[in-house]
């Protein structure tokens, strides 16, 4: 009998335990789930293109004489001066043939001179009727002749003067300057020999050349125009179609730049349009021939309601979120998607500006579970950049 009471007695114990621990789990706190509001805003939308960054100046340096090359006086990639020298060509034929035309000039200086003396002798006589008039208009002939074969001549110094001067290659800008496509020694100035010797850009300023399909070129049109309209007789516009640059390692360049350029048909063959941006580039940091993504605003989606990407569920093209009702309930909500800003999703429906959803520990989250919500702000990596 006691062996029964005890063992009766440890049952009762083990139900009681039970009971309580049973009792302290129904009694566990719910778990904290950090929350974010749904923002309103005025959301600008943006669209990105590939473009290829150009010098504001890229001025090709040619040998316009051929010869052979005899000078470098630059380091290549350094900044050069205007009017500085950068190349030389053997300039002995040319000094050479520049010797010849002035004697060829002094020459016809001769003969005009003798021509000018014997019309000048005619034309008395021929007014004493001394000589015959046909002999007047031969001293004429040859006197206007002689005059033109000089002309002829000082022309022809002009021009062997000029490719003299040809043979010293002068920076036209001051700019940052290349590498050369040529070495001492190589006969330049004709094919397949290099006729570009470098190029000469300035950097200050850089543009970025891109191509726009009919319809967003459209969109900015309208965009540029409307600017105007609301702008009239202020030297700067608003800024709405100020454009972006994405640099290739994924950075926001920090200047704005602005469109300049419109080209002025659409490709028939691939229906785009050349556009053009200017950025200033005082750092000297964007060279010609890279490639950046020209950002730039689109439309701008009034009253646009935005939501943290990564408190969005995707699967398969279906978007979802965790919603807090006024019970503290987590409610999984489907969603619609307009566009995508930065780190934020811009809605088109699905909820209201008054909504909390889940933040953080999405994986712990079902539909149904009480949870006591943090509400936090939202810190947008993207905030300066847009």
């Amino acid at each position: 009998m006691k062996i029964h009471s005890l063992i009766s007695t440890g049952i009762f114990v083990i139900g009681l335990a039970a009971c309580h621990k049973n009792n302290e789990k129904q009694a566990a706190p719910p778990p904290v789930i950090k929350v974010v509001k749904v923002a309103k805003q005025s959301v600008p939308i943006y669209s990105e293109f590939v473009g290829q960054v150009y010098g504001l100046y890229d001025i090709p340096i040619r040998a316009r004489v051929e010869g052979f090359l005899v000078g470098i006086f630059f380091k290549e990639g350094q900044r050069v001066t205007k009017g500085q020298l950068l190349y030389t060509i053997d300039a002995q034929p040319f000094i050479a043939k520049v010797a010849s035309e002035k004697s060829k000039v002094a020459e016809a200086q001769t003969l005009l001179a003798n021509a000018e003396k014997e019309l000048n002798r005619y034309k008395p006589l021929a007014a004493k009727k001394a000589v015959s008039q046909s002999d007047l208009d031969a001293a004429q002939a040859n006197y206007e002749a002689a005059l033109a074969s000089l002309e002829a001549a000082k022309a022809n110094l002009q021009i062997s003067q000029i490719n003299l001067s040809y043979t010293k290659m002068k920076s036209p800008i001051n700019g940052l300057i290349g590498k050369t496509e040529a070495k001492i020694g190589e006969f330049v100035g004709k094919d397949p020999n290099p006729v570009i010797l470098n190029t000469v850009s300035r950097i200050d300023t850089i543009r970025v050349q891109f191509f726009l399909n009919e319809s967003e070129y459209l969109r900015i049109a309208k965009e540029y125009n409307a600017e105007l309209k609301t702008n009239k007789g202020n030297t700067k516009p608003s800024g709405k179609v100020e454009v972006q640059l994405i640099l290739s390692d994924g950075e926001l360049y920090a200047h704005q730049g602005r469109i300049d350029f419109v080209g002025r048909n659409v490709d028939a063959s691939t229906g785009s349009i050349l556009v053009q941006a200017s950025f200033p580039n005082t750092e000297r940091l964007l060279r010609p021939g890279m490639y950046a993504k020209v950002k730039i605003p689109m439309e701008v989606i009034n009253d646009g309601l935005l939501i943290p990407q990564r408190s969005v569920n995707e699967l398969q093209g279906q978007y979802s979120v965790f919603v807090v009702t006024k019970e503290n309930i987590t409610e999984a909500r489907q969603i619609k998607i307009k566009d995508k800003v930065g780190d934020y999703y811009v809605l088109e429906e699905g909820l209201n500006e008054s909504d909390q959803i889940v933040y953080e520990g999405l994986q712990k989250v079902n539909s149904g579970l009480l949870i006591k919500p943090e509400i936090v702000d939202f810190q947008s990596k993207f905030a300066k950049q847009e």
